[in-house]
């Protein structure tokens, strides 16, 4: 098999393994971002999708936490969602100042062709992969990003 292996400049030698999550993130990024164009969607816009198909009418703090995006993100890509067509925002009858999130019938028709971009995607990027790769891959990047979350919010308590 072929040394895969790209040019790493000489400070990010220091850590390779980091190099290659970054060089990784890119490349998916920009895929996926090219197919959701097709699909009239930024990206990010698809995962606020994704969580409101499996349940409709969260509030606008539910979806960010269940997204992991920053406050001004997904205001910004729901707001763009909803001038597309894609969803409504209303006061909560508890309160007045929570906003709920629901889905439009265009969004819900989405669901089918959002899952098969989300295959497209995976069998690409699993394409030269085994099985038994991918399924170590996932296992070894669930463990990096619990590392990674736990090592913030370790240093956020000892900051």
């Amino acid at each position: 098999m072929p040394d895969l292996t790209p040019y790493t400049p000489t400070t990010a030698g220091e850590g390779p393994m980091s190099y290659a999550i970054f060089q990784l993130a890119r490349a998916h990024r920009a895929r996926a971002a090219a197919m959701l164009r097709e699909m009239d969607l930024h990206p990010g816009q698809e995962l606020l999708l994704m969580h409101l198909l499996d349940r409709d009418g969260q509030t606008q703090s539910e979806l960010l936490e269940s997204v992991g995006l920053d406050h001004s993100t997904v205001s910004k890509s729901l707001r763009r969602m909803q001038d597309a067509g894609l969803l409504v925002r209303e006061p909560a009858a508890h309160d007045r100042r929570v906003m709920v999130v629901h889905l439009t019938d265009k969004a819900r028709a989405m669901r089918e062709p959002l899952a098969a971009m989300w295959r497209a995607l995976e069998e690409t990027s699993a394409r030269n992969l085994s099985a038994q790769q991918a399924e170590s891959f996932i296992r070894i990047a669930y463990a990096i990003t619990d590392a990674i979350n736990s090592r913030d919010v370790a240093a956020g308590e000892s900051g």
